[in-house]
């Protein structure tokens, strides 16, 4: 299903698969999971093969939360897996998981991207008057307590909830269909500062996967901020002073500017802007390139190794083929 709906990044949800392990599922597909029990809960992230290698960090924190840390094309990428406990759960197994999912999203750095995609078991509801930060107007039915949770959890962490953002016929907004009824509680959020980088979220229909819940997408293009390089300080060519016709003429154009005074004033912070300003004048200034004089390394053999890694980077650069372009998505009860 993954390869046809070209899907790269998939969190499931409901796995029931115990311990902590990773396997493969055929057809370029390897799944991360974690689990305690064989018959509840458990927690996954499926991945295309070509981002496996990129994967540098995974963490198992709870059978309901584990998050994925990759570098693609020099962006750092978090995918967090969630599922929430159901309505009828105790409060102290809602506030565990909750915390859990605080302390992960507070522990990955504000310039990382990040992405959650879970089943929260809650109805963030339709419309989003007040709550305008972080959800749109595109939500099913009513808000109960759990997706008031979501809400809050959005607003404490500055993320959007990705599904009301974008105006879909209901049957792409139903996540979970079962017989007469039909609601929305598998969601995927962001960072609300890079929702700019999501340019479409929908259920998809049809598919057969998981029982009852719908698989929800969302196709985002990584963007990479250019480093503004930071602009180098002249600096005054003082070292000229040791030629003594450059010395000569400093101290004849410095007393000219002192008027001719073979005492300094006592003001020193005007006698420093006058020696700086003539010496700027009479020395000049340089460029603002550091420039290394030391150059006692640079022999055959270092020459020889900077020509292959201009090579190797040059035959890297023509050969690569993977596209910053990532399908991302969440599929509610696995099992």
């Amino acid at each position: 299903m993954m390869q046809r709906r070209k899907v790269d990044i998939l969190c499931v949800q409901e796995t029931r698969w115990k311990s902590s392990k990773a396997r493969s599922l055929g057809a370029g597909f390897k799944l991360f999971y974690h689990g305690v029990d064989r018959k509840r809960n458990g927690v996954g992230v499926i991945l295309k093969e070509e981002f496996v290698s990129s994967v540098l960090e995974i963490k198992r924190v709870s059978d309901r939360v584990m998050s994925l840390k990759l570098e693609i094309k020099g962006v750092m990428f978090n995918v967090v897996s969630g599922y929430a406990p159901q309505v009828g759960c105790e409060l102290e197994e809602k506030e565990k998981f909750w915390l859990d999912l605080d302390e992960v999203i507070q522990s990955i750095p504000r310039s990382e991207r990040v992405v959650i995609g879970a089943d929260f078991n809650g109805h963030v509801g339709a419309g989003n008057r007040d709550d305008e930060e972080v959800m749109g107007r595109f939500g099913i039915q009513e808000r109960n307590t759990e997706g008031q949770m979501v809400v809050d959890f959005a607003k404490r962490m500055e993320m959007a909830v990705v599904n009301t953002f974008f105006q879909k016929r209901q049957e792409h907004r139903v996540t979970y269909k079962s017989g007469g009824r039909s609601t929305q509680v598998d969601y995927i959020l962001c960072r609300r500062c890079n929702l700019k980088e999501i340019s479409d979220c929908k259920v998809v229909v049809g598919e057969s996967v998981a029982r009852q819940h719908r698989m929800v997408v969302c196709r985002m293009t990584l963007v990479m901020r250019k480093m503004k390089r930071a602009k180098a300080e002249q600096r005054t060519k003082w070292w000229k002073l040791k030629k003594e016709e450059c010395c000569m003429t400093f101290r004849k154009e410095l007393r000219q500017a002192l008027g001719g005074q073979e005492v300094l004033p006592n003001d020193w912070t005007t006698t420093a802007n006058v020696i700086r300003e003539t010496g700027r004048s009479v020395l000049g200034v340089s460029s603002g390139r550091k420039v290394d004089k030391e150059t006692w390394w640079w022999n055959e053999e270092v020459k020889e190794c900077v020509r292959r890694k201009r090579l190797a980077k040059k035959k890297w650069d023509t050969e690569r083929t993977e596209e910053s372009t990532v399908s991302t998505g969440v599929q509610g009860d696995a099992a």
